[in-house]
């Protein structure tokens, strides 16, 4: 038996969620049950579109930039917050990146950053 989200509801379900935690702050291990543990030098935040959730899925619809970080360090994860301070964590997942060198640009590129629903089959 199948366990999990049907796709109509899966799908609504996402598509708000990300309607309401857009805004991705980096970290380089996890973030932890509060989303606070291990953040990146670089605090800043930048806003995510997305696209409408399909087969329980959804990616970033524009260029996340974050130009001159702040220190040298190694991205791992991210997490997705309310706003672009303080606000409310919704969630992380992980990220493969290169590492980065104070001063350089750090790019995630439109669609590379996939959020996903486990549906029902």
């Amino acid at each position: 038996m199948a366990t999990s989200w049907g796709p109509t509801a899966g799908n609504a379900a996402l598509d708000t969620l990300l309607a309401t935690y857009s805004w991705v702050k980096l970290h380089i291990g996890a973030p932890g049950a509060n989303g606070t543990s291990n953040p990146a030098t670089e605090t800043t935040r930048q806003q995510a579109t997305w696209s409408a959730a399909a087969a329980g899925a959804s990616a970033n619809t524009n260029t996340l930039t974050w130009t001159a970080v702040a220190a040298s360090e190694d991205y791992t994860h991210f997490t997705v917050w309310t706003a672009n301070a303080a606000g409310t964590f919704g969630f992380s997942g992980t990220i493969t990146a290169n590492a980065v060198t104070a001063g350089d640009t750090f790019t995630i590129a439109i669609g590379d950053l996939d959020v996903t629903l486990t549906l029902a089959s």
